[in-house]
């Protein structure tokens, strides 16, 4: 690879030893991925939860911040695994809420923000056009590269730490132009009333390619999406196809025209989505024992107006004695929902919320599970839905009224 002058400084030592190991772990990354240089990074989203990093992890972060590991750029975390509000009544180990404990005061030490979220884009940080960025959860990296028009892969922990350390990320991938042009047509011809119908519609472009590098180009809709409907499409792309971007003409700023977001190349293949098919994937789904004992809004976490939608269709109800209702979000949006009352309603009709976490990644879910007699679970997230399989739950995708009436009836339709 090419190194600048303050590159070659940096890795003689000039940053400190953490920054000296972070790079030489960078240059073999861009090695293998076949980068001729590195570009500078302004923000970096990494994973920092002991779930996901597990005791290894935990090691070489105390080992870093013993090199006097700091970070150079605004660097944020993701989700974590347990909310230590409820982390004993929901049985999670006690001795791996300490060992989470530690690994967010060693992040601290490092001067990450560990804000616990996978929203960052929607709360924290927003990246403009062009922008390079070394984000590290698939739901961040598919939502910057497209509705922002910003320029991240998907970056490992280790790979999102050495860019935080650095201040720069090999370019390859989504950060060049070559990779960002977008590869078949999706017409829109549903209605894509709810939530879960933009879910619904990555899970089937995203089943269809399952390519990191296939880019659709979404076209022919009659208005424009919300921040939160671009966030289940986008999540929902990334988790069934593996997909780090997409464009949506008229509105990602990559795509004025179909002809701007395909670099000029007639499309080879044109997808069309009509109301018949999002009813198919609803209807596919196997209800099982129709155990509706667990409901979740959770991955991605709720923004703000999903948590005012959720409160008034929560409002002056209950939960079916025996079901379970989760609802996650991170410690900004939950604080104001309290202020503006949408978390009592929820809490009042019984309904969990946890704090800075993510209902598939967290501690001891598995246990947990078969201590709850846990068989199906129910969401709007197309997301959860796919990535929650390794946990043994049978799952259904419904929409977000249809979610909170199971919640509260009891009954699985």
């Amino acid at each position: 690879m090419e190194l600048t002058p303050g590159e070659r400084a940096l890795l003689g030592g000039s940053g400190g030893e953490a920054a000296r190991r972070a790079l030489e772990y960078q240059i073999e990354v861009g090695k293998f991925w076949g980068a001729k240089r590195f570009v500078p990074v302004t923000n970096v989203h990494m994973m920092g939860d002991i779930e996901v990093m597990g005791d290894g992890g935990l090691e070489y972060l105390r080992g870093e911040a013993a090199r006097g590991a700091r970070c150079v750029v605004g660097t944020t975390t993701n989700a974590r695994c347990m909310d230590f509000a409820h982390c004993e009544r929901m049985g999670q180990d006690a001795g791996e809420a300490k060992k989470e404990r530690e690994l967010i005061a060693t992040l601290r030490r490092m001067d990450v923000v560990t804000t616990d979220t996978c929203i960052n884009y929607q709360t924290v940080y927003q990246p403009h056009l062009g922008e390079h960025v070394a984000w590290g959860d698939t739901g961040t990296v598919i939502y910057a590269n497209s509705v922002f028009g910003a320029r991240s892969n998907f970056e490992a922990g280790p790979a999102a730490l050495a860019a935080a350390l650095t201040g720069r990320t090999p370019e390859y991938g989504f950060h060049l132009d070559a990779h960002r042009t977008g590869g078949f047509t999706v017409e829109l011809k549903a209605t894509l009333d709810d939530l879960a119908d933009w879910g619904a519609v990555g899970k089937l472009v995203g089943e269809s390619h399952q390519n990191y590098y296939a880019v659709p180009v979404f076209h022919g809709y009659h208005r424009t999406p919300t921040a939160d409907e671009l966030k289940h499409l986008g999540a929902a792309l990334a988790s069934y196809g593996s997909m780090a971007m997409f464009h949506f003409v008229g509105v990602t700023p990559e795509a004025p025209s179909i002809e701007a977001a395909m670099g000029g190349v007639v499309p080879a293949e044109k997808i069309v989505v009509s109301d018949s098919d999002l009813e198919l994937i609803y209807k596919n789904y196997k209800l099982g024992d129709r155990d509706a004992r667990l409901v979740v809004f959770s991955g991605p976490q709720q923004s703000l107006f999903e948590m005012k939608h959720l409160a008034s269709l929560f409002k002056d109800r209950k939960t079916s004695p025996g079901t379970t209702c989760i609802v996650t979000t991170n410690s900004a949006i939950l604080q104001q929902s309290r202020d503006l009352g949408y978390a009592k309603t929820l809490e009042d009709a019984g309904v969990t919320i946890l704090e800075g976490v993510c209902f598939y990644i967290l501690q001891n879910l598995s246990p947990m599970r078969i201590a709850n007699r846990w068989t199906n679970m129910v969401s709007n997230s197309a997301k959860i839905v796919n990535i929650i399989g390794a946990h043994r739950f049978n799952t259904i995708l419904r929409r977000t009224a249809d979610c909170v009436e199971v919640a509260c009836s009891g009954v699985l339709k």
